[in-house]
């Protein structure tokens, strides 16, 4: 039983590493109904249309829908099948100029955001607006702290003017409150603009990751645009996970451990080992989200004196 599986394992492995083999050009003849050419093969060499198209139906009209939005092109079905397993060799693929049998990766990103939007307003097994839910739970922190500080004025008013600390209090209930509303608002501007936060974010952690990735073993010269495509996948891949995730209402805190699969289609693409791809990616991951949680910090900061004063 256990060599059966190491069978099947290794079988699986060697899949990984294949290729996507494109599958042999019918001799069938045709007529192109658009430019009338005579042809022999799935696409008209004039035109470009396809050799199936023929007369409207429904079911065609159907796929043509899908098509507007990228959802009845086999390369998307193929490329979120390739993306779960075998991610790295998936994005090799791409890069090496196998671009027809997969999906645009930026279109792709900008459909799941899509998606993952409407998980998070309601359309999940739930029915829960998970993002309203989140800015409710804000907005109660933030109302807590404001009347704190308003229990903080009162105390000024009756207490003893030589009492001292009263100002103090006061002052530091509203720089609390203040802060948490710039949380919230820091919060809701990312929920609003999720897109441009993530490429932000994409663009600071790409550049000190290339340093370390772009002499690789499997592409020993790749370009900094070759790599940032390659984040835009694996972006694609952790969104998709998130909202398999979200739409089950699957409630474990599974967003913490999402950075790690970040190794694997690395792994795959670069020709590192685990330990040298776990090393290279998060030293520059902790240092880079620590820089970011220190401006956010300091930004908040600011705003809240602003605010107080």
């Amino acid at each position: 039983m256990l060599e059966d599986w190491k069978k099947k394992y290794k079988e699986f492995c060697e899949w990984q590493k294949t290729p996507y083999q494109v599958n042999p050009m019918s001799e069938e003849e045709h007529i192109c109904t658009t430019c009338g050419r005579h042809f022999a093969g799935n696409y008209c060499p004039q035109c470009g249309q396809s050799s199936r198209i023929g007369r409207y139906s429904f079911k065609k009209a159907f796929l043509l829908f899908l098509d507007v939005w990228g959802l009845g092109n086999r390369g998307m079905f193929r490329s979120i099948r390739d993306l779960f397993l075998r991610p790295g060799y998936m994005i090799r693929d791409y890069l090496k100029g196998m671009q027809m049998a997969y999906f645009p990766p930026f279109k792709m990103l900008f459909l799941l955001f899509a998606l993952s939007l409407l998980v998070n307003t309601g359309v999940n097994i739930k029915g829960e607006n998970f993002i309203k839910e989140q800015q409710e739970r804000f907005e109660k922190d933030y109302k807590t702290s404001l009347e704190k500080s308003k229990q903080a004025a009162k105390e000024e008013q009756t207490a003893d003017p030589k009492q001292k600390g009263i100002d103090k209090k006061k002052e530091l209930a509203q720089f609390n409150a203040a802060m948490d509303k710039a949380f919230m608002e820091y919060n809701d501007w990312t929920n609003r603009h999720e897109t441009l936060f993530t490429l932000i974010f994409l663009f600071l952690i790409a550049g000190p990751l290339y340093l370390l990735f772009r002499h690789c073993p499997h592409i020993p010269d790749m370009r900094f645009s070759e790599f940032f495509v390659a984040l835009i996948y694996i972006t694609n891949l952790l969104t998709m996970i998130s909202i398999i995730m979200d739409f089950f209402g699957i409630n474990v805190n599974y967003k913490a451990a999402l950075p790690l699969l970040i190794v694997i289609p690395l792994k795959q693409l670069s020709g590192y080992s685990y330990t040298k791809t776990c090393l290279k990616t998060y030293l520059i991951f902790l240092f880079l989200t620590a820089l970011l949680l220190v401006a956010i910090v300091i930004v908040a900061f600011i705003y809240a004196k602003r605010v107080v004063l």
